[in-house]
């Protein structure tokens, strides 16, 4: 085989290299190429624990998972680099070339609420694509399950009032920051000020104005006035610039002027100051000028815990622009998510690693409900069992590379987060959640199984009778 020539790289076809990878993924792939090992293989995404204070997640990402799993491919500029590393045999580099996945993915729904130890997907296919697509399987799903379980316990504490991503300037980059987006949308946000996640996703975009904006105009009334004159059916006014409450009385003025062309002052927006009390006067200041639907929309650093505590101190706020703590959920900045093979060539296979142990075999999840409709407890089973009277949860989406089940719109998947949500019992919502967690049995099936290979594996690994 000739030397390949490494052309420039382009960022065009990023999402779907198959370079998306970690080198050991490839390593291990030549290893089996060598080996002859190809023989169908299960991998289990899931997460092992809880951060603190979560006792749940909700299901974000499928579908771009989906959409790099049928698109990736080794591009020619691809196997050039991976030659220019000089580690590869010219015959594992030819392999790649046709590299196509051609496997089966069972998952979880986008929207879907599940809980720790579930597999949120499962790969089966061929050894060596089931473990080229680890990296980035868990890249995608990891952020944006990620994000979406932080956005719905912004979505819980707010009690009904509108939540917007004001994110985008401090996510970790402008891909995670449409991703956030998508995912806050999914998990009950109203909409982003990302305007191109806007465009993508077909997200409601929202947007005010910045204190540089203010301090421009001579004095803070042009500036209000100047926005009211261009955009009069969309004006919110930032009133702390200065003073909010002198901010809010030029506020005031501005919407009776409004109101006198037969328009209406959509809102305030606060940024600074002691926010309960601070909102409550405000909304005395618009209601005495016969502003009555003007809306005060808060933001700065907001989180489920400072909108929680802000809702419990009576604040007059009626929406929050929630950025930086949801868009790189600071408090619990990763999830402990795992991708390991459960089975090969027909047998099962585990770890007992400390505090890493695995289940053996393909899974599915089983939900059973009370009489009232909520989530009761979920059983974990073998992925060929019936377990009478639980819904089952993972459905085949992929087979031998093809798409069985059309990819939910993003208004779909929130309506199916709205509906899992609504479910779920409110103790596990909790806010300052601590346990006990969400049940999640062993089918007895299951639970054997596991027991004897664990015996099998010690005698054969660990020379244990």
């Amino acid at each position: 085989m000739g030397k390949r020539k490494k052309g420039c790289f382009s960022y065009r076809n990023f999402p779907y290299s198959a370079l998306n990878t970690d080198l050991y993924e490839l390593t291990m792939a030549a290893v089996y190429f060598e080996k002859g090992m190809n023989e169908k293989a299960t991998f289990s995404l899931f997460i092992r624990n809880y951060p603190p204070r979560r006792g749940y997640f909700v299901a974000a990402g499928l579908n771009e998972a989906i959409d790099f799993l049928l698109n990736l491919s080794f591009s020619p500029d691809d196997l050039a680099y991976l030659e220019s590393l000089k580690i590869f045999k010219s015959n594992f580099l030819s392999f790649l070339e046709k590299f196509k996945f051609k496997g089966d993915v069972r998952a979880l729904p986008e929207g879907s609420l599940f809980f720790a130890h579930e597999p949120l997907l499962e790969v089966e296919a061929p050894l060596i694509e089931a473990q080229i697509v680890e990296t980035a399987l868990i890249n995608i799903l990891h952020f944006q399950v990620l994000i979406a379980t932080k956005a719905s316990r912004c979505y819980h504490a707010a009690q009904g009032r509108q939540l917007i991503d004001f994110s985008f300037r401090r996510t970790h980059s402008l891909q995670a920051g449409c991703h956030v987006a998508r995912a806050s949308y999914l998990a009950g946000f109203a909409g982003t000020s990302n305007v191109l996640a806007g465009r993508l996703y077909g997200l409601p975009v929202y947007g005010t104005m910045a204190h540089s904006f203010i301090s421009s105009f001579e004095q803070e009334i042009e500036a209000f006035q100047a926005y009211a004159e261009i955009f009069p059916e969309r004006t919110i006014l930032l009133i702390d610039t200065y003073d909010p409450l002198a901010g809010a009385r030029k506020a005031a003025q501005v919407g009776q002027e409004m109101a006198l062309k037969g328009y209406n002052l959509a809102g305030v927006r606060l940024d600074s100051g002691e926010m309960a009390s601070l909102s409550q006067r405000v909304r005395r200041i618009l209601d005495k000028a016969g502003l009555n639907q003007t809306k005060i929309l808060a933001s700065g650093a907001f989180d489920e815990y400072k909108i929680k505590q802000l809702i419990e101190k009576g604040a007059a706020i009626d929406a929050f622009g929630v950025g930086t703590k949801m868009g790189v959920s600071a408090d619990a900045s990763y999830l402990d998510m795992a991708y390991k093979l459960v089975e090969y060539a027909g047998r099962e296979v585990l770890k007992l690693s400390p505090g890493k142990a695995t289940l053996a075999g393909g899974k599915q999840v089983w939900r059973f409900y009370d009489n009232k409709g909520r989530f009761r407890h979920d059983v974990l089973s073998l992925k060929d069992e019936f377990i009478p009277g639980g819904k089952p949860l993972l459905k085949l989406f992929l087979k031998a590379g093809q798409l069985q089940l059309p990819l939910a719109t993003l208004e779909e998947i929130r309506n199916n987060f709205f509906l899992e949500f609504s479910k779920l019992p409110e103790k596990f919502k909790a806010i300052d959640f601590k346990g006990p967690f969400y049940p999640v049995r062993l089918s007895p099936k299951l639970r054997r199984r596991q027991k004897a290979l664990v015996q099998l594996v010690k005698k054969k690994e660990l020379g244990e009778s």
